[in-house]
């Protein structure tokens, strides 16, 4: 198993498990690839610990006792919670699966597995959601964007935003560690015809980097000549 990476400090992981055997084995591999990990052995006990964790992604089993998890991840999805999850079964029917898919489930692993396809599925799923679109929340660093209700929080202090450096910032996180040019960012962010220009994106680059710097160090980088990138400070 490789050693710990700090990177994944900021990812929050719930393990739902009524088998504390395996619960015990997932939670140790990814506290040791550096995640944040809270473990519940029923439904009803995830639903809660939910709540309070606040988790970037739910590895759930299905075979729980009271709530299974397929009504776990149907009460979440009633919430408006779209919090990723990764269900387990010892089942590997077709329709179990297809079933879990429909529920919003990200993706679906069948018991045995091993440890090592289980921390890659975890890594895969959680990069797809760092720079994912379509009005959930948004992730990068210790930066949290939510584009249902507009909330933006940095290493978890909440962050007042314009509605346009909101959009400039869901843009730059939508697409992040790429080198994004003027051009490319006013096309995007601003409406045709609503006055846009690159005087006005070098201000609005200013103010949004005072307020993500006022909780952090840089995160918003200038590439003199070519744009902006979001990109984590140098170790």
């Amino acid at each position: 198993m490789a050693p710990l990476d700090s990177d994944n400090e900021r990812w929050r992981i719930l393990v739902v498990d009524d088998e504390p055997n395996i619960a015990d084995v997932i939670a140790v591999a990814l506290r040791y690839k550096g995640y944040k990990v809270a473990v519940a052995a029923s439904g009803e006990e995830a639903l809660g610990v939910a709540v309070d964790f606040r988790p970037d992604l739910i590895v759930l089993d299905i075979m729980l006792p009271g709530l299974d998890g397929f009504e776990v991840a149907q009460r979440l999805r009633a919430n408006a919670d779209k919090t990723p999850v990764l269900f387990l079964s010892a089942r590997d029917g077709t329709e179990e699966k297809v079933r879990g898919l429909e529920l919003g489930g990200d993706d679906y692993m069948t018991k045995p597995f091993s440890v090592e396809e289980l921390l890659s599925r975890t890594a895969s799923v959680l990069r797809r959601c760092e720079g994912s679109e379509g009005g959930g929340r948004l992730r990068f660093a210790d930066l949290e964007l939510d584009e249902a209700t507009m909330e933006v929080r940095r290493a978890g202090a909440p962050i007042e935003l314009t509605l346009t450096e909101f959009r400039l910032l869901a843009y730059l996180m939508r697409n992040p560690r790429l080198v994004l040019s003027q051009s490319q960012i006013l096309e995007q962010v601003w409406e045709p015809g609503s006055g846009g220009d690159v005087r006005n994106l070098g201000t609005f680059v200013s103010t949004l980097r005072k307020k993500l710097e006022a909780h952090g160090p840089r995160l918003l980088q200038t590439i003199r000549g070519a744009g902006y990138v979001l990109r984590p400070p140098p170790s």
